[in-house]
């Protein structure tokens, strides 16, 4: 491994997060993961071989051509060695081409589009977050035989991708469900009165449990959704992706299940006991998905970083496949042919009532390990 001495340049981390707009929580819960993780793993010092990070943060406000744009602005004019970001799938896979160009490092995080791993992917784009299909993996895993389901989802391609993933995903685990309706509508509606009806309606003689899966981000719809299930007919939900702690509490009471990649209560390790600790004596709430995501994609880089011994594109890609790595929801591991993080997940269901804080919210039902997940190849073989 190189040395550097504390003089050297500072490691130039840039953070492309949507800090307003719709996706405002999604972005503000990232940086949060991104400043503990960069305390954390570096002992206060803020510091990898011998060098100083600084972090440069930019808010794309959940417009892609911001995104596309900022991420230039940051390797061309801030020389950023590495980047993470975007809070949105739109914003990612406008960053995308960027990274190829410059030649630097884009972590995707915590955009989820199947694509960015799949058609969208080049070999600069890692992901140490979760994607579509393992968010739909963990969610279908939470069904039964004979269960009958309709999809509500924005219409772009994080709705898109995540329908798609959805009934992959069902394939995958070889559960026999029936798909009454699909369902996509333009991100901004605010009235689902209409397609409440058309589900409703394709539900109608449906046999088994019925389930409405919602697949949606920012500001999501599903408690005002509810209030449009007639009175004494039972319609259950499944989240896709699992809450983050606004929508946890919308939530709160529903009869709704669902996948997720992290919940504070779920791993049992002493990273995480430590993540949480920070999480609340910092921000005075416990990390949800979000922050846990910014502070996964963080030990990705410092991990890379130290088995490089090196800021180089290339040394890092090569340090960087394949690599195992540390974080609060265990050991993950970057996939050598699409940089996918391999992991497990978790099938969780809504408290009745809250637990022991107003932040206690989920119950596990299980953990999925990651070899229970087939999360497909996209790619073309290199």
């Amino acid at each position: 491994m190189a040395a550097f001495s504390q003089t050297s340049k500072p490691i130039k981390i840039a953070l492309i997060a949507s800090k307003t707009g719709p996706a405002e929580q999604f972005g503000r819960e990232t940086e949060r993961g991104v400043r503990i993780a960069l305390d954390q793993l570096t002992g206060g010092t803020m510091t990898v071989l011998g060098r100083k990070i600084e972090l440069i943060v930019k808010d794309d406000q959940f417009k892609p051509d911001m995104s596309k744009a900022l991420l230039t602005e940051a390797f061309a004019d801030d020389g950023a060695d590495l980047a993470i970001g975007t809070s949105w799938s739109g914003g990612a896979l406008a960053m995308a081409p960027v990274a190829e160009e410059y030649r630097k490092i884009l972590v995707v995080d915590p955009a989820v589009a199947d694509s960015l791993t799949g058609s969208a992917w080049n070999r600069y784009l890692f992901r140490a977050n979760r994607n579509s299909f393992q968010d739909a993996l963990a969610s279908a895993a939470a069904l039964k035989d004979g269960d009958s389901i309709a999809f509500l989802a924005p219409d772009y391609v994080f709705g898109k991708d995540g329908v798609a993933a959805f009934k992959e995903a069902i394939k995958a685990l070889k559960i026999k469900v029936d798909v009454a309706h699909e369902e996509f509508v333009p991100q901004s509606t605010t009235d689902f009165t209409a397609p409440m009806q058309r589900i409703l309606g394709r539900f109608k003689g449906a046999s088994g449990k019925k389930y409405i899966v919602v697949i949606w981000g920012a500001g999501n719809p599903t408690r005002k959704i509810s209030e449009l299930v007639p009175a004494g007919e039972r319609i259950d939900f499944v989240a896709v992706g699992g809450p983050n702690h606004e929508h946890a509490r919308m939530w709160s009471g529903l009869p709704l299940i669902g996948g997720m990649a992290y919940f504070y209560t779920f791993p049992k390790n002493p990273m995480n006991d430590a993540f949480v600790a920070e999480s609340l004596k910092r921000y005075k709430v416990p990390p949800d998905g979000f922050t846990a995501s910014g502070f996964i994609s963080v030990a990705a880089i410092l991990s890379g970083l130290r088995k490089a011994g090196s800021t180089d594109s290339e040394k890092l890609i090569a340090a960087m496949e394949g690599m195992d790595f540390d974080t609060p929801k265990g050991r993950l591991t970057f996939r050598k042919e699409d940089h996918q993080a391999i992991q497990p997940m978790y099938v969780f269901r809504m408290k009745g009532a809250s637990g022991n804080s107003e932040w206690d919210l989920l119950d596990p039902v299980r953990e999925v390990p990651a070899g229970e997940l087939p999360v497909p190849l996209q790619v073309k073989k290199r």
